[in-house]
């Protein structure tokens, strides 16, 4: 599918860490792997969930930042377009040919709010999120100005305490200006509970969850009285789905990290108490990084340390592995216990990294296995769209 790049321009080892072909013993590391059957196999998963629970997948592609990924989740799992959290990441969506793109939070810089008004000109349908009446002027005036329409959404802080406005009136009083609005369209309410989705236990994510349905559907219902009706009441996330899309009040569902796994989401126990790395979802996202030196016995130091990765939600696990433990990590280095001395020089391993969607965002490259072989490379098409 590699719908960016022609890769017979390419070469290994200076522009790319692998081409199709070649044995996944040869990558280049430390770069980032998709074992293409296991990302399938959750792809396929998270669309069937949604169809079968009558909701639409609106896959955030913050967590990827791939075009090529987006559209497997298109194609294999149906999902119905892509949520954004910068206009630069908007764009790049946009520009790969996705028809239906949300900027799924706040845009108020008059720049940004420019380009996103020029984005349905690329062919697009294009919705953010506000939670400012000020902000609604300033859109409505940039989409009259370039002759476009923006769809947007009231925001709603259902427990996240960062974005979005609290109270129904407050949401009531803001749908009704941007309905009235020139160049604005009224699609519904985002009310994403992320505060909550790395809660270890089902019961607890269950609790917040409950609370965040309660008040979005009072708002659901305060609008209804005002003669508006949304289109989408958007939310849910990898830890909280289930919750969503049984709540009759939500219809679209916003999961990313399903698709890629990470240590950290890895770890949150489903209803059964399970893992839900461990049966739910599969890990298919891997930095696969090579021994580089065994001077001490019993540590390996292997080429993946922090410029190939994010630890901000912990250090990465070694995958399909107990007896090696990854320890630590500085800018070009990570240290592996091995105390049995089982590794060597060249070896490599597969890390599952702690937190996905930062550790995608500084590299270039996806290469996606199957049974052994490299099949394809997508680039991480919005890599560094931090704007």
């Amino acid at each position: 599918m590699n719908s960016h790049v022609n890769l017979n321009d390419l070469e290994v080892g200076f522009d790319v860490p692998a081409l199709p072909g070649m044995d996944e013993a040869d990558i280049q590391t430390p770069c980032l792997i998709l074992d293409l059957d296991a990302l399938e196999r959750n792809v396929r998963k998270m669309g069937d969930y949604a169809k079968a629970h009558g909701m639409r997948h609106r896959a955030h592609g913050k967590m990827h930042k791939s075009v090529d990924v987006l559209k497997l989740q298109q194609d294999m799992g149906a999902a119905v377009g892509v949520c954004c959290q910068k206009v630069s990441e908007a764009e790049v969506f946009a520009r790969g040919g996705i028809k239906d793109v949300m900027v799924s939070n706040q845009v108020t810089d008059p720049v940004k709010i420019d380009r996103l008004a020029r984005m349905p000109k690329l062919g697009a349908r294009i919705l953010v999120c506000v939670d400012d009446p000020e902000n609604v002027k300033a859109l409505s005036e940039a989409a009259v100005r370039h002759g476009t329409q923006i769809e947007a959404l009231v925001e709603i802080d259902c427990g996240a305490g960062r974005c979005g406005v609290n109270t129904t009136q407050d949401v009531v009083n803001i749908a009704k200006l941007i309905d009235a609005a020139d160049g604005l369209k009224f699609a519904g309410i985002q009310a994403y509970q992320g505060a909550m989705q790395h809660m270890d236990l089902y019961t607890d994510r269950e609790e917040k969850l409950n609370a965040a349905i309660e008040q979005v559907g009072d708002a659901v219902t305060g609008l209804k009285a005002q003669g508006l009706d949304c289109d989408i009441v958007g939310g849910g996330g990898t830890g909280s789905y289930y919750f969503e899309s049984s709540s009759n009040v939500y219809n679209e569902l916003q999961c990313g990290s399903y698709a890629f796994m990470d240590a950290d989401y890895g770890r949150i126990l489903d209803k059964d108490g399970k893992r839900i790395d461990d049966g739910e979802w599969e890990n298919a996202l891997f930095i696969l990084t090579t021994v580089m030196s065994h001077a001490k016995a019993d540590k390996a130091i292997v080429d993946a340390g922090l410029k190939a990765q994010s630890v901000d939600s912990g250090l990465p696990t070694v995958f399909g592995r107990v007896d090696v433990e990854y320890l630590k990590c500085s800018d070009e280095h990570g240290v592996v216990a091995d105390p049995d001395g089982v590794l060597k020089v060249n070896d490599k391993l597969k890390l599952v990294p702690g937190h996905c969607d930062p550790t995608c965002n500084v590299h270039d490259w996806y290469v996606g296995v199957r049974n052994g072989k490299v099949e394809t490379l997508w680039p991480v098409s919005a890599r560094g769209k931090a704007f």
